[in-house]
């Protein structure tokens, strides 16, 4: 399906877009074994798609509340930078925008939960997964086809990539 004149719009003014981890870049589960240890399952595929905005040179940042070493290792290998262990995601975004000179009208966000909620709802562009707790879901402006963990960053990355690439 083509995009919306709208969204078009908003895509081609992004200057910064942020993730969330936790049911974006995963399925939102965690494997914890015996010895307490946790792990997370992320799609390869994402990888290819934040290769492609990188070519774009749109700057990407990731902010979660899970303290997990899993997210700093899996941003590490993608080269995106994040924060982690955040109490504050509202804050911490509208300092990252500030201090790169950013306004928050031509950021994207893309979340899942309550806990992203007024990162949404301060954004531009804000994204949601299809999967996305029922409570944020009427913020959002584009909602993707993927489950989160299922490629749904790939969808984002995509989307992006096929308006401002072309």
């Amino acid at each position: 399906m083509k995009p919306s004149e709208g969204l078009i719009d908003k895509v081609n003014k992004l200057q910064f877009l942020v993730f969330d981890f936790d049911g974006v870049f995963t399925d939102n589960l965690v494997y914890v074994s015996e010895y307490g240890d946790e792990s997370v399952v992320c799609n390869r595929s994402d990888g290819l798609g934040i290769a492609k905005i990188k070519d774009l040179n749109l700057p990407m940042y990731v902010i979660s509340t899970e303290t997990n070493p899993v997210v700093a290792k899996r941003c590490e290998k993608l080269k995106i930078a994040c924060i982690q262990g955040c109490d504050n995601k509202l804050s911490t975004l509208k300092n990252l925008v500030l201090n790169a000179g950013y306004q928050m009208e031509n950021v994207a966000y893309v979340g899942n939960d309550i806990n992203d909620k007024q990162c949404l709802e301060s954004v531009g562009l804000p994204i949601l997964v299809k999967d996305a707790h029922p409570d944020v879901l009427h913020l959002a402006k584009y909602t993707t086809n993927k489950l989160g963990g299922h490629g749904a960053v790939r969808e984002v990355c995509d989307l992006i990539f096929n308006i401002r690439g072309e």
